[in-house]
């Protein structure tokens, strides 16, 4: 719900590439589903070693580019970015299903690093197709049960206020304030899995 309101906003205030957005999520929706459905029979530990690796060379390419995501950049033709925004789509669809944490700045990281979309315009396609992915899943999830209601409605409500408020400051604050946030999410990230792999040791 929370990505949703902070899909609405971007997609208000940013030129949206809609053709893309709907390319993509359709592979994301079949992959996420896919996803959860292999995240219902194995642990989701076995990819979280492989996770923090991924994570770790995000995190010193991007930190490293000072650039990145500054400007657009569209390295390739259009036809051939519907085919590489299908693919980022598929993989982190997967991802959303069988894991979860950070698909939202994963795409980012793609479409900004392969598509060459500046931060805003990732940000805003992110969003949108994360809807897709996470309603996608959670078709599965409520369908077997698995969803705690009692924990999740008041999230859902504190959730929506963040990405409200979220949104609105980086649709004001641009490129490099987006960078900056999505530099600390993904170090939180990697905190948060170097634990968990440490746990599985």
């Amino acid at each position: 719900m929370g990505t949703s309101v902070a899909g609405y906003q971007y997609a208000r205030k940013v030129d949206v590439p809609w053709r893309v957005v709907l390319i993509t999520a359709a592979g994301t929706a079949v992959m996420s589903f896919l996803g959860a459905t292999i995240a219902s029979h194995l642990k989701a530990e076995v990819l979280k070693p492989i996770i923090l690796f991924l994570m770790a060379a995000i995190a010193m390419y991007s930190y490293s580019n000072k650039t990145l995501g500054h400007h657009e950049n569209l390295p390739v033709s259009f036809v051939r970015l519907q085919w590489y925004a299908l693919l980022i789509g598929m993989a982190m669809g997967f991802y959303n299903g069988f894991v979860g944490p950070g698909t939202g700045s994963l795409l980012v990281f793609g479409f900004v690093s392969v598509i060459g979309y500046q931060f805003l315009r990732a940000s805003a396609v992110a969003k949108i197709i994360n809807v897709v992915a996470d309603i996608a899943s959670l078709v599965f999830f409520i369908w077997k049960g698995y969803v705690e209601f009692d924990i999740a409605l008041p999230m859902m409500v504190c959730n929506i206020l963040g990405a409200y408020l979220g949104s609105r400051l980086a649709i004001l604050r641009g490129n490099s304030f987006i960078r900056n946030i999505f530099l600390i999410v993904i170090f939180a990230l990697i905190l948060r899995f170097g634990y968990d792999v440490v746990q599985l040791f």
